[in-house]
């Protein structure tokens, strides 16, 4: 059997970075860009003010506090008219441009409207205690300039990086595309969320995690339904769903008379690279390609029926797969916590464990939480992370490190 690191490097050898498509910019939040953006503006555009105040020459207050005759107000979105001459200021709001012959700008809260008559708006007194040339001044193309490269190739889109796009006029943008992730049930014993399940029957629980749990990857999903274990009905709904990127199934992969999805993934021509992984839970896990011609490949996953072996086999290879075809690190993030209690391990295979990862006088301290097997799907509710035990018999002790993997 292949070791969980053994498995992710053959289905990351798998798994190709999806080709470029063009997106209107406000549906790419997430997505990775795959080209370089230019701005085609300055920004910003012109000289500006940074508050609201008095646009003067800054010699004028060498000397100290002085008087001002207020020419005019210019507001965001207006042009000035007047050009400021020693002895004169004009009134400015914040962002708005800079009236030639300007050098500096008071703050309005170090000013004094006066009474009496005076040119244009009145009189004002400035009294700051310091000004200096180009104080309170934003100079035009400090943030970029026409022609710079503000967003290069391989940049997750943010919020900020839309409202960057925005700026310089990009509402299209070529960028990695979501891939496309279909789900399907297989069981006998599997009926609806809606439906009350007779003797013997179970509500399907795992179709809607995992759509779920490939939303929060970054794939666009969808639900097969669920395929009952017979040949013909499997066949034509795994036929539907390796029209998708990645076609992850739940159950039917073990060694029961009713296992048929191994048998029947082979039969439509999807290439086995693996099945079964040493690791607990999700060891019968299956892993395969369907190739679709050069350019075009399915990634099929088989996860193991238990919610918990579903659930640890997604996050462990699927999740990583969609991140790699998305063009970002499949890579998932690992640290060190310390043990909150005894915890004892059995078994040959390293073990997945629902835990709960917080912080306790400034150190990380896991606590694994009392799971009832593999389908127990409720205790994982209360989980935050995986707290990752190697294989073999042995006891730890309050304080020992483990490595922990934090889930989404």
């Amino acid at each position: 059997m292949l070791s969980v690191e053994e498995a992710l490097e053959q289905v990351l050898s798998a798994a190709q970075s999806l080709l470029p498509q063009k997106v209107a910019a406000r549906d790419a939040l997430g997505l990775v860009l795959a080209e370089d953006v230019a701005s085609d503006v300055d920004s910003p555009p012109h000289d500006k003010s940074i508050v609201d105040g008095y646009a003067i020459i800054a010699a004028d207050l060498a000397a100290g506090p002085a008087e001002f005759d207020v020419l005019e107000e210019v507001t965001a979105g207006d042009v000035p008219r007047a050009q400021v001459v020693s002895g004169a200021a004009v009134r400015i709001m914040t962002g708005a441009p800079l009236p030639e012959g300007a050098d500096s700008v008071v703050m309005v809260e170090q000013s004094e409207m006066l009474a009496g008559s005076g040119a244009g708006l009145g009189r004002v007194r400035l009294s700051p205690r310091k000004v200096t040339r180009g104080q309170n001044i934003m100079r035009r193309a400090v943030s970029m300039a026409r022609g710079d490269r503000v967003l290069a190739a391989g940049h997750v889109l943010r919020a900020i990086e839309l409202g960057l796009l925005a700026e310089v006029g990009r509402t299209e943008v070529l960028a990695i595309p979501r891939p496309r992730l279909a789900v399907l049930a297989t069981g006998n014993e599997l009926v609806p969320p809606s439906e009350k399940p007779a003797p013997g029957l179970i509500r399907n629980s795992n179709s809607p995690m995992l759509v779920a749990a490939a939303q929060t990857a970054g794939a666009v999903a969808s639900d097969l339904g669920i395929a009952r274990d017979e040949r013909r009905d499997l066949e034509q709904r795994i036929a539907e769903g390796r029209k998708a990127d990645v076609l992850v199934l739940s159950g039917g992969v073990s060694a029961g008379v009713l296992d048929l999805v191994p048998a029947v993934l082979s039969s439509l021509g999807s290439e086995p690279i693996f099945h079964k992984i040493r690791m607990k839970p999700g060891k019968p896990l299956w892993f395969g390609v369907k190739r679709h011609g050069a350019e075009q490949t399915t990634l099929v996953f088989g996860l193991p029926g238990n919610p918990a072996s579903s659930f640890v086999g997604f996050e462990l290879l699927v999740r990583p797969a969609i991140a790699r075809l998305s063009g970002r690190s499949p890579r998932a993030s690992e640290s060190s916590a310390q043990l909150a209690g005894e915890f004892t391990h059995r078994g040959d295979r390293p073990t997945f464990h629902p835990s709960l990862l917080a912080e306790q006088g400034g150190e990380p301290l896991v606590r694994p939480l009392r799971s009832q097997g593999s389908g127990d799907l409720r205790v994982w509710v209360e989980a935050n992370c995986l707290a990752c035990f190697p294989a073999g018999d042995y006891s730890l002790a309050a304080g020992d490190e483990v490595r922990v993997r934090p889930l989404s």
